[in-house]
């Protein structure tokens, strides 16, 4: 399974008609979320996916609502079918309860039946249902078959994701080695091998023109017309960010992954991480203004997304992840494993107490790391017995599971 996202071209007619149907999509959400909830204070039966079906149809048959048969009714029924899966998560106590969709966020609609898309890859067009053939920006040939089309809107700009099938063969990795990763706020990510990614920093580089941006908008009147360009602008702003962002990512996990065959990154609990430290009026915190700074770092590295594209990347090239636990790789020596909060002077220097090792900080956690997933590939363990001391470099992996 393999998802091509293209941004689309529309005409001014052809965008009027995406907005109509992802409103209509939004409207019959929130519709069924409504009866959903009348009917649990009622005490009765939740509505299944059939049930909200029928409705659909009566409301398209309202005179109220008949402005829902003026779109597709496949993407219709598929707001019902998230609406049905959300709805029953909550139900069981495996999510919050589903929310009432906002116009302007996150406006999209889905065609599941590829029979009814058509994309013409000579021509870089694609017909969906009621809105008719629209060009993209081809940027790389769709391979496999498309099984469903998903249209979203960011920031007035409308984008194709076409979710496609093939059988392909169980790839080989091209290389052999093995690497370990430590992640951090100055570098994004530092190898063992000694190679560093630095961070990229997208949201601070935009901080300040955000913040200016921020601030005409609370002096102009809500919901006016200024009010909603202003809105806009700072919508473009954050656009900026994520794809400033999302584009180092896959930059540097496709260098990783290529070069790599197994790869070892810790499991990193990055709400604990940037938990505020504020405390509460009886027991204030401590370093408030700093740890602020920090979460706010933290959160621009986007550790998780790194992970998850390394993850598939790795499976799509015929190498492994392994997640090892992140404790104490820090503070333990890679030549000798000794642990001692002392071992590491400051930020960026290591220097350990009992043998006199000295190395980067991050190069010997990210040593440390690759040790670790050495050890779960050899012994098959999903955890590491953290307190354990290593043996120097040139000990065999046998040694360390001993």
């Amino acid at each position: 399974m393999q998802a091509y996202r293209f941004r689309l071209r529309p005409d001014r007619n052809q965008a009027h008609k995406m907005r109509q149907t992802a409103g209509s999509c939004r409207f019959v959400y929130n519709m069924g979320l409504e009866l959903q909830k009348t009917r649990f204070k009622s005490g009765l039966p939740k509505l299944g996916y059939a049930g909200l079906c029928k409705e659909l149809t009566m409301w398209k048959a309202s005179e109220q609502t008949k402005f829902l048969s003026q779109v597709p009714a496949q993407p219709l029924q598929q707001a019902l079918k998230d609406l049905d899966r959300a709805y029953s998560n909550f139900l069981s106590k495996r999510a919050a309860p589903p929310k009432f969709k906002k116009r302007g966020r996150h406006d999209s609609f889905r065609y599941p039946d590829p029979k009814q898309v058509k994309v013409d890859q000579l021509n870089a067009r694609i017909f969906l249902p009621k809105i008719g053939w629209m060009r993209f920006r081809k940027s790389k040939e769709i391979e496999g078959t498309i099984k469903q089309v998903t249209v979203t809107c960011d920031n007035d700009y409308w984008y194709a994701s076409i979710q496609t099938e093939a059988d392909v063969e169980t790839p080989m990795h091209p290389s052999a080695s093995s690497i370990g990763i430590d992640m951090g706020v100055v570098h994004l990510a530092t190898l063992s091998d000694g190679t560093q990614y630095g961070s990229v920093q997208s949201f601070r580089n935009n901080q300040k023109r955000l913040a200016r941006e921020q601030k005409k908008l609370s002096r102009k009147v809500k919901y006016s017309a200024n009010w909603r360009k202003q809105k806009k602008r700072i919508g473009r702003i954050h656009k900026v960010i994520r794809d400033t962002r999302r584009d180092y990512l896959h930059k540097t996990t496709t260098a990783i992954s290529k070069n790599h065959a197994l790869v070892v990154v810790e499991d990193l609990r990055v709400r604990n991480m940037s938990k505020s430290a504020r405390g509460s009026v009886e027991k204030p915190g401590k370093n408030v203004r700093a740890k602020a700074g920090l979460n706010k770092a933290i959160s621009d590295q986007s550790w998780y997304e790194f992970r998850r594209q390394l993850e598939y990347k790795q499976k799509w090239n015929g190498g492994e992840l392994i997640v090892v636990p992140a404790m104490h790789t820090s503070q333990r020596c890679s030549k000798c494993g000794e642990i001692n909060a002392a071992n590491r002077k400051n930020q960026s220097e290591f220097e350990c107490i009992a043998c006199g090792h000295s190395d980067n900080a991050d190069v010997n956690a990210a040593k440390n790391i690759l040790a670790a997933g050495r050890v779960v590939k050899a012994c098959g363990e999903r955890s590491i017995d953290c307190s354990m001391k290593q043996e120097p470099e040139s000990a065999t992996v046998t040694t360390l599971c001993a």
